[in-house]
């Protein structure tokens, strides 16, 4: 809290001698320039600490709980920028900030504008911001940024995630310690020259449904209809979507899941595509139910197997590799696992 208070103050007096002209007296024409020189950071952010200083005056309520250290300048940046869109919101994204990190801020501030904005809008904007573009770094190294919209963006980083998870599995079986993000990297080389693994039976998009707005060809309100991990699209586009063989449908009437509909798939996995939907009836997809992560999850057992545990949705939970190894090792050390249960290693650094 100290450290977010003096960030605080730092900017706070920054923002005041650019007022009284010190950038100026100091031979510089830009403040922003003479900011990120003060400071040691690029101009753009101390042109985004200059923008986010002036907007505390019509914001009091982030002003005060910044200057109090209980936000971040980051924080702050965000929930002046969400008040913007959304009004109204400020206290509630305060809320947010003073209780979890950075991630989960955004998280909610992302959820709340697209469930503001109509989805047919929303999927215009989207395919209008699809882009990418690369560089070479000091190292040499070819880089990319990029943004494609839900639709084409989810089954591309689901096939990079599965085959990352696959490497990574290999790499654990052949004691070589590697980084996820490292799995992740050869896993895009490999699926972009054809060389990647995809499991029998895998999904790379996932629809859920309110089952009278598929019926209708529109939804209401009330009525979602979303990608996991990707939010809202509009019917024509999920029924559209749904000729895909490596998709699932989910129907359901807002509180049970009326059909689960594999399109293309002669087998059916009911448990582990219910599991992959997360918790009813928002249906945010897989995470991690101790951190939160989204990638390198595994299937664990609430009550283990070796304890009569039960293969179902109330038992098993989604955990990253470290905090499952976490919970293994709390079940071995209660005795749940048996007598001959050996300790899992905390695996590779993520």
């Amino acid at each position: 809290m100290t450290e977010k208070a003096c960030a605080a103050a730092r900017l706070v007096a920054g923002a005041r001698a650019v007022e009284d002209g010190a950038h100026k007296e100091a031979g510089f024409a830009d403040p922003a320039a003479w900011m990120a020189r003060q400071g040691g950071t690029t101009s753009t952010q101390a042109r985004h600490a200059l923008e986010l200083a002036r907007s505390l005056d019509a914001h009091p309520e982030t002003k005060d709980a910044l200057l109090a250290g209980a936000v971040s300048v980051a924080q702050a940046q965000e929930i002046t920028k969400a008040q913007a869109e959304l009004e109204g919101s400020e206290r509630d994204l305060l809320d947010v900030a003073r209780h979890g990190d950075l991630t989960k801020l955004r998280d909610e501030v992302r959820e709340r504008r697209l469930s503001g904005t109509p989805v047919e809008d929303l999927h215009r904007r989207q395919a209008a911001a699809r882009r990418f573009r690369h560089w070479r770094d000091g190292l040499g190294m070819v880089c990319f940024e990029g943004a494609l919209p839900p639709e084409s963006g989810i089954p591309f980083v689901n096939r990079i995630e599965r085959e990352a998870a696959r490497l990574h599995r290999d790499a654990r079986r052949r004691a070589v310690n590697e980084r996820f993000a490292a799995n992740a990297a050869d896993a895009l080389v490999a699926l972009s020259i054809g060389d990647g693994s995809s499991p029998k039976g895998s999904t790379d998009l996932v629809i859920v449904c309110d089952l009278y707005a598929w019926r209708r060809g529109h939804a209401h309100k009330s009525e979602p209809c979303h990608l996991i991990g990707g939010g809202p699209i509009p019917v024509e586009l999920a029924k559209e979507l749904s000729a895909d063989a490596f998709l699932k449908v989910v129907l359901h009437d807002g509180k049970d899941i009326q059909r689960v509909h594999h399109v293309g798939r002669k087998l059916t996995a009911h448990l582990r595509t219910a599991l992959d939907l997360g918790p009813v009836p928002a249906f945010s997809g897989r995470a991690c139910t101790d951190c939160t992560r989204r990638y390198g999850l595994e299937h664990d057992h609430v009550d283990p197997v070796a304890h009569t545990g039960v293969t179902s949705i109330s038992n098993v939970k989604d955990r990253c590799y470290t905090c499952h190894a976490e919970k293994t090792e709390r079940d071995r050390v209660a005795g749940l696992l048996g007598k001959r249960a050996k300790a899992r290693g905390p695996g590779p650094p993520r």
